[in-house]
């Protein structure tokens, strides 16, 4: 089974080990709730929040009178110019009108911490703003990025600031956590009472949640019958699903003259939001690894569709660097099949903090795949690499309609609320040593070294490190869960939850309970070559064929490396017994 990790919403105070350890990175009066009751759960999935936002666009003012500008309002999940529905149609109303057009950005910093958003994910934010600012400038378009606290307010100043632009059309795509839908809907109800309308545009999905379900008319909650539903649908209809939206139309350059418009267009993207400033070496790192800009996302993109696996690249690394060789039979996506779990090979696209950003459309990857085989319908079969690919891009789509129509998951809570009352332990020491990459079990060790150095791991080491947290520690996923969020340039919460659930056997379509994932055995598999440990770990760098995985305590010592602090065999039958009889010692 393969499960994509990559917001975090609204969570209640409660008396639960996800206490340890958080320190607040700005505000300190602010102390957003983290862990819904049940009730206050039951009571969002009784009255869901997208069907509820689709109504107040539904009854929206559908004539609004002819405002001075057509304003799109970009999300952090849409950091891109092309391919982008919301801006597309923003464009298009906006030369219908004969207006022009502005786009606005909203700098929310208690969001950010509320959401446990990473500083690299701000820094990687404010990279893309500051290129696509200077982009739309070609197109006498402005970019205006303001910052705005409280976040509880932040639906009023944006209807503020579309007064004072004397605009009375609004466009922006969805989003899809909880929080996010209910300030768009005070956004809709604000904007009615002034004659303004609201007008929400899908683009995060390839297919939009609510389309793929069960013949009953339910959301899918496990995802090989969600994903064969899923291709059938996309395939019957490919240019609705996958079209590219046409680039947004330049403003008049008269527009630059305008008392109102005018000032925008000096107005700079800030450097740092406080709070979230990144230090220096890492903020390099960060540049160097992920390179801001769509055209830098389809310049990975092709180098994963075209290019063989480099040894080079298996850890920090420029993905853009040169020598890369060209081959169609053998490039990365054709070996994706075959060597997508190898941590020791460099078979991954590394497109996911492009994708969560919306750097790059999901949809113009789908084109790519399409183009690559010369095909007129999408590959999303088991026997390519190009079918598998594709099925990572379809978990996407799966883990959005989870969040959409399963609420709860944006608020701490279980999918699995009989898994509510498991008994999770609370131990600072183990929850460090998990953090730091210091457990004495090396393939977890790389892992999280990894992303503390990178802002990003490996698919399959996500599952593994999951796992060994929340099963060998009895550790609260939501601690691991959040841990990912504040380190991730690549997190979000649909993904990121969605997998953190799955490796708890909590969520949607999980491993069984009684699925223990021996990481000794995981390492083998996963790192056969022992090179990632050795990229990752330099205290074992020396080390070769199966001690690798797991040397003993005479090598360990020796080099310097800590002794495991749990013994899988040990710890296994205490986790089975905690998730057969949840509530019990």
């Amino acid at each position: 089974m393969r499960l994509a990790f990559t917001s975090m919403s609204k969570r209640a105070r409660s008396p639960s080990p996800l206490t340890m350890s958080k320190k607040s990175r700005s505000n300190q009066t602010f102390a957003p709730r983290k862990i819904a009751t049940a009730e206050a759960a039951a009571a969002v999935q009784a009255n869901l929040p997208l069907p509820m936002l689709l109504e107040a666009v539904r009854t929206a003012v559908q004539s609004p009178k002819k405002g001075l500008s057509v304003v799109y309002w970009m999300r952090m999940g849409d950091l891109r110019i092309s391919d982008n529905r919301a801006l597309a149609q923003a464009s298009a109303q906006a030369a219908k009108d004969g207006v022009p057009l502005i786009v606005l950005f909203v700098i929310s910093p208690q969001d950010y911490l509320a959401h446990d958003r990473s500083k690299r994910r701000i820094d990687f934010t404010l990279r893309n703003l500051i290129l696509m600012k200077a982009s739309l400038d070609l197109l006498n378009i402005p970019l205006y990025t303001v910052s705005h606290t409280p976040r509880c307010t932040l639906p009023g100043r944006v209807i503020s600031l579309l007064q004072s632009f004397s605009c009375t059309r609004l466009f922006a795509n969805f989003e899809y956590e909880l929080d996010e839908l209910r300030r768009d809907r005070e956004v809709c109800r604000l904007a009615n009472e002034l004659g303004i309308k609201p007008m929400f545009v899908h683009d995060r999905c390839i297919i939009e949640p609510g389309v793929v379900t069960t013949k009953e008319g339910k959301p899918y909650t496990v995802y090989s019958p969600f994903q064969r539903s899923w291709i059938s649908i996309l395939n019957a209809n490919v240019p609705r699903f996958i079209e590219e939206a046409p680039p947004p139309s330049a403003n008049p350059h008269s527009v630059r003259d305008n008392p109102i418009f005018g000032p925008l267009f000096s107005t700079a993207v800030p450097l740092i939001v406080e709070g979230f400033q990144l230090g220096e070496e890492d903020q390099t790192t960060m540049l160097s690894l992920w390179p801001e800009g769509t055209q830098a996302a389809k310049d990975i993109l092709s180098r994963f569709l075209h290019t063989k696996s480099r040894a080079i690249q298996l850890g920090a690394a420029d993905p853009l660097a040169l020598g890369a060789e060209h081959s169609e039979k053998r490039s990365r996506i054709n070996a994706y099949n075959d060597s997508r779990d190898r941590g020791d090979r460099d078979t991954t696209s590394r497109l996911s903090p492009y994708l969560s950003a919306g750097v790059i459309s999901v949809r113009g990857c789908v084109r790519a795949t399409m183009r690559l085989l010369g095909t007129q319908k999408v590959n999303a079969g088991r026997d390519s690499g190009v079918g598998r690919w594709v099925q990572e891009l379809a978990w996407r789509d799966f883990y959005s309609n989870v969040l959409v129509y399963f609420p709860r998951v944006s608020m701490g809570r279980p999918f699995q609320e009989k898994m509510a009352n498991i008994k999770w332990e609370v131990d600072e020491a183990h929850l460090s040593a998990w953090k730091e990459g210091r457990t004495g079990v090396p393939i977890v060790d790389a892992a999280m070294r990894q992303v503390n150095t990178m802002g990003w791991m490996h698919n399959r080491m996500r599952m593994i490190v999951a796992m060994f947290l929340c099963k060998d520690l009895m550790l609260d996923w939501r601690l691991g869960e959040r841990y990912f969020m504040e380190q991730l340039i690549d997190g979000d919460l649909a993904s990121n939850n969605g997998g953190w659930q799955w490796s708890a056997s909590t969520g949607v379509d999980p491993a069984p309970y009684f699925r223990l994932f021996n990481p000794y055995t995981q390492s083998a598999k996963a790192d056969p070559t022992g090179d990632y440990i050795r990229c990752f770990v330099p205290e074992l760098k020396s080390l070769r064929g199966p001690e690798i995985h797991n040397p003993s305590a005479k090598v360990a010592d020796k080099l310097g490396y800590p002794r495991p602090i749990v013994e899988h065999a040990a710890v296994r039958e205490r986790a089975l017994r905690r998730y057969k009889n949840p509530g019990q010692e």
